[in-house]
């Protein structure tokens, strides 16, 4: 089986985005931008893998596409939890970086289905 690049990398972020959520939630006591975080950030690998799993090129279309989303949601809740100070620049400039990278390849696979 083919190594799938955006399957791995968007569960390695979600990884990332749980951790993160554990920090927010233990260190700074901060629960409800912390959980928008956890909801959007998780979100962009599980609808990866309803993709890669649907039933016809419209639904993975569509999914995809709601990752896309998720990606540009959770780009948000990084920003908004750096610039209310609960989340140092430092740790924020990674996973903005790893946001960055899945919504460039998902926009990529997009445009592919879309031209193709």
């Amino acid at each position: 089986m083919k190594e799938n690049v955006v399957q791995i990398k968007s569960y390695a972020f979600a990884v990332k985005i749980v951790k993160v959520y554990k920090y927010l939630c233990d260190e700074k006591r901060e629960y409800v931008l912390s959980k928008q975080l956890l909801r959007s950030g998780t979100s962009i690998g599980a609808n990866i893998e309803e993709a890669i799993g649907g039933q016809s090129r419209k639904d993975f279309y569509a999914k995809l596409t709601i990752s896309y989303k998720e990606a540009r949601e959770t780009h948000y809740w990084i920003r908004l939890i750096t610039d209310t100070n609960y989340l140092e620049p430092e740790k924020s400039k990674e996973l903005l970086g790893d946001c960055e990278e899945l919504l460039k390849i998902i926009g990529s696979i997009q445009k592919t289905i879309r031209n193709s």
